[in-house]
């Protein structure tokens, strides 16, 4: 084709940045099951250890933009390659803590290593993709964030059983220097795009981000409810402060003149709200499953690794559906089918045949699956090689913010439904888990309608279904009559 890129798809190349967006984000809630022995270990409560948990979400959150501007200043691969040797190191440092504050320290120095991998890795992997290989390499690069938050538990219990809960940690080292071994033979030096700090805008991002992040952390917390209102209105107010200094400075920090792009508009709107409805999942299902049902962390991990199942099973498949229906069908039937899964999972019981229930939770895992590569892909379809940087890491922000929020907010409805149930009469056991998952299915309505608005055609070039050729006999009629497409 003239004019385009001749550059090849790197399957390795995506594989490797795959692999460390695994290590970042199951790092981000493995914690979870090894909370009650690092808490007796270091001989602080469970409620303390917490803080290790939230701070890496909210360092990771919060240093995301910088990543994205170091990759400028110093070009990706160093930047790339730095990260995952502070990531590896803050790893070895929070196995080897003697004390709460040493283990926070370790997590906040992890979080900055993580910040750096997410954006970017996922650069690396976009600037040495054509567009008609975009389908495939989201593809890759789209499990990590779909695997780890329901591996998390499972692999956390197991390690903290088998092992030690420092081994949550140290299995990081072996897959780090591996990482950087790859990565200095594959990723290849793209050069710099050395432009100015906004400072101005790195500043009331920060404030944005670290704010509602670390208030929707602690919102739930009725000790820390007062701090976790300021916080937010802190962030609220540097929100809107934030965006009118990116829309009028001629280098922000980042350009939110891309959502004026309608695929990256829909992926980043509507998409944030499936992506935190389907973050929360992986936390209430455990929960239900433990504390309604009985169960013991490692039954309930088994269990939840049908969800993963899912998601491996229909990736192979997830690129033809594109290419076949086209990202507006294929979002709406994703997000649809989610929702039903939702309500489904609201008349879970303790004596339902488990073969329904890891049907149910296979069917969840490929909808989930087929949902978060239609919208990884959308996004970056129709965005300008000299945006694609800018775009990439408000992106990655967006993606983080929503995947905390969507823990948050399922706690919180978890909350205010368990303090219905003790007022109301006649609701059972299983009534706040219910109304959780009631109120993430009702959520998933506005991603539902951002996608029956996406163009029907929406990024055609990319799944190549607008350049189907038409049947034989239909082209021997046009070339009779003499009308031809050019």
């Amino acid at each position: 084709m003239d004019g385009e890129s001749t550059r090849p798809w790197s399957r390795r190349l995506a594989l490797l940045v795959a692999a460390v967006m695994f290590m970042e984000h199951l790092d981000g809630t493995i914690l979870v099951t090894a909370v009650p022995s690092i808490a007796a270990d270091l001989g602080v409560g469970s409620a303390e250890v917490g803080l290790a948990m939230t701070v890496y979400l909210v360092t990771v959150a919060t240093f995301i933009p910088v990543g994205g501007w170091l990759a400028g200043r110093f070009g990706p691969r160093r930047v790339f390659c730095a990260s995952i040797v502070v990531f590896t190191a803050a790893s070895v440092l929070c196995a080897a803590s003697g004390s709460l504050p040493a283990l926070v320290a370790g997590r906040v120095l992890q979080g900055l290593g993580g910040a750096m991998m997410v954006p970017v890795g996922q650069l690396i992997v976009l600037r040495a993709t054509d567009r008609r290989d975009l389908l495939r390499a989201i593809a890759w690069i789209t499990w990590p964030a779909l695997l780890a938050p329901v591996l998390a538990p499972l692999v956390g219990g197991l390690l903290t059983s088998w092992v030690s809960w420092h081994w949550i940690f140290l299995v990081n080292v072996p897959v780090g220097v591996a990482a950087l071994a790859a990565a200095l033979w594959l990723v290849r030096d793209t050069g710099t795009e050395p432009r100015p700090l906004d400072a101005p805008g790195l500043l009331w991002c920060t404030v944005a981000v670290f704010g509602l992040v670390a208030g929707m952390e602690l919102i739930t917390d009725p000790e820390w409810a007062g701090a976790a209102v300021g916080l937010l209105c802190a962030s609220a107010v540097s929100g809107v402060v934030g965006v009118r200094w990116l829309l009028r400075t001629t280098t922000p920090l980042l350009d939110l003149r891309v959502y004026r792009i309608a695929g990256y508009r829909a992926a980043n709107s509507g998409g944030f709200v499936y992506r935190a409805v389907v973050s929360s999942i992986p936390f209430l299902l455990p929960l239900l499953l433990q504390d309604g049902f009985g169960w013991s962390p490692v039954e309930s991990g088994l269990l939840v690794t049908a969800v993963f199942v899912g998601n491996v099973g229909i990736k192979p498949a997830t690129t033809p559906l594109l290419r076949r229906f086209g990202f507006r069908n294929v979002l709406i039937a994703s997000v649809a089918g989610g929702a039903a899964c939702l309500v489904a999972l609201m008349f879970l019981s303790p004596g339902m045949s488990l073969w329904l229930v890891v049907a149910l939770l296979l069917v969840s895992g490929a909808l989930r699956s087929a949902g978060f590569t239609a919208y990884n892909s959308l996004q970056f379809a129709d965005v300008e090689p000299e945006r694609l940087s800018s775009a990439n890491t408000l992106s990655a922000t967006t993606a983080q913010l929503a995947t905390g929020l969507g823990v948050a907010v399922g706690a919180l409805a978890l909350q205010l439904a368990a303090a219905a149930a003790r007022s109301l009469p006649g609701t059972g056991d299983l009534f706040p888990y219910q109304a959780a998952f009631a109120a993430m299915a009702a959520l998933l309505l506005v991603p539902l309608v951002s996608a029956f608005r996406l163009s029907p055609s929406a990024a055609e070039h990319v799944t190549g279904r607008g350049a189907r050729p038409a049947p034989a006999g239909r082209r021997r009629r046009r070339e009779g009559t003499g009308t031809h497409r050019r």
